[in-house]
């Protein structure tokens, strides 16, 4: 539906003007220009580790990178990992569900957007800190507090993405689908949510980044595993090396997800805005 109503030219031979293929194959420039840059960032960081001469305050990637890989290597670091990897998955998947329905809904009725809007900018700027200590008030130190405390966080960034995109959408594509008879359901389905896509997945990649930020300040403050408990453990000890090799673990795995999920889902979802 959204192609035909967009008119896209297709070539005389009936063909489109870009070959299948050379969308689904990858970039291997841009791929050069992230390893180069991730080196660089790595040369920079021994540099300047080496200009203070500090290992114990500054140490460098010869005094973290070890510690991390030794970590992943024996599995020390797997349980924690993991403990955190599912905070991350409910609170994210808890988050997008509530914030996009919103999103959608304020986008939708000027009505609702005109009386709720005060409400979103407040929980906005509501600091994340103090979300967690009320949660863990409330509720207790448990997982329910935890969850909560970290999907809370991250509702209202996704309903004002979502907002904002149901209003750059084409009304035209909707008004269309009116005429040509299509219900409710399918007008959304065909429709608005295709539109929507790329809006939904910048609101899960900015979301998601923050998300796993939010974690391990719930578990520095009130839990007995994951990453932000180490990091916790490691802070008490004034061990910086072991704080930073415990934080590139997870930096790691949200690189991965962002970079062999995210990214390519985004390019996925806006292929049909190519002309």
């Amino acid at each position: 539906m959204i192609a035909l109503a967009r008119k896209r030219h297709i070539p005389s031979g009936g063909r489109s003007a870009l070959p299948a293929h050379a969308i689904a194959t990858p970039d291997w420039r841009a791929v050069g220009r992230t390893i180069v840059s991730i080196l660089a960032a790595l040369f920079l960081w021994a540099g300047l580790a080496f200009v203070l001469d500090d290992p114990a305050h500054a140490p460098g990637p010869q005094q973290v990178l070890p510690e991390l890989f030794e970590g992943l290597a024996s599995g020390k670091m797997l349980p924690d990992l993991g403990a955190t990897l599912w905070r991350v998955g409910l609170s994210f998947a808890l988050a997008m569900g509530i914030g996009a329905a919103l999103g959608i809904l304020l986008g939708l009725s000027r009505r609702a957007d005109a009386w709720f809007d005060p409400w979103l900018t407040i929980w906005n700027n509501i600091p994340a800190l103090v979300l967690i200590v009320l949660c863990y008030l409330w509720i207790g130190l448990n997982e329910t507090a935890a969850v909560m405390a970290v999907a809370l966080n991250k509702v209202p960034l996704v309903a004002v993405m979502l907002r904002e995109g149901v209003r750059a959408r084409d009304p035209a594509l909707s008004e269309m689908a009116r005429v040509f008879g299509m219900g409710f359901v399918a007008r959304h389905r065909h429709i608005l949510i295709p539109q929507l896509m790329p809006h939904i997945l910048a609101a899960a990649r900015a979301g998601l980044a923050l998300i796993w930020k939010v974690v391990l300040v719930v578990e520095f403050l009130g839990r007995s595993n994951g990453i932000g408990f180490r990091i916790h453990l490691n802070f008490q000890m004034f061990d910086i090396a072991g704080v930073l090799a415990w934080a590139s673990a997870f930096v790691l795995v949200m690189l991965a997800i962002e970079w062999l999920v995210l990214a390519p889902l985004t390019a996925h979802a806006a292929r049909w805005r190519r002309e």
